[in-house]
């Protein structure tokens, strides 16, 4: 069962962190330069179709494979071992990046306009790094890197 989920869980990463990289590399640098929120405001609604099941998969799939390493929830933050910290790691750019997705599908899609395409653009490229320091971390498990 482990392997499943994990497969499932690095499949919903890629949805996740290839999207926001299409979104942050390719999509991005037009619609600042074109100053044109609604072609941001298309590929979101594209994206988000795909992008927050996704994101979904992740955090159940990561909460189990989680309890399967570290069955007590209370040791997650713990940072007396390596797979601790991860967890700790992890869940804390969850945290993070949860944080921002609200803010901006709740505050900043609504009021889309070039007043706050930059800001909005902002928030873009720290959610983008976050999800691949998820991959850096989840890959860490595995590889020991980052120790």
């Amino acid at each position: 069962m482990h392997k499943y989920v994990l497969l499932l869980h690095v499949l919903a990463a890629t949805v996740w962190t290839g999207g926001h990289l299409v979104l942050a590399l390719a999509v991005l640098p037009r619609v600042l330069r074109e100053r044109s929120p609604a072609d941001l405001l298309r590929f979101e609604s594209a994206y988000e179709k795909v992008g927050m099941p996704a994101l979904v998969v992740q955090v159940l799939s990561g909460v189990w494979l989680a309890w399967n390493l570290v069955p007590d929830p209370g040791a997650w933050f713990a940072a007396d071992n390596f797979v601790t910290r991860l967890i700790g790691l992890k869940l804390g750019l969850l945290a993070a990046t949860l944080a921002l997705a609200a803010d901006a599908r709740l505050r900043m899609i609504p009021q889309l306009s070039t007043d706050n395409l930059d800001a909005m653009a902002r928030r873009i490229r720290l959610v983008t790094a976050l999800s691949v320091l998820f991959v850096v971390a989840g890959v860490s498990f595995r590889t020991g890197a980052w120790a």
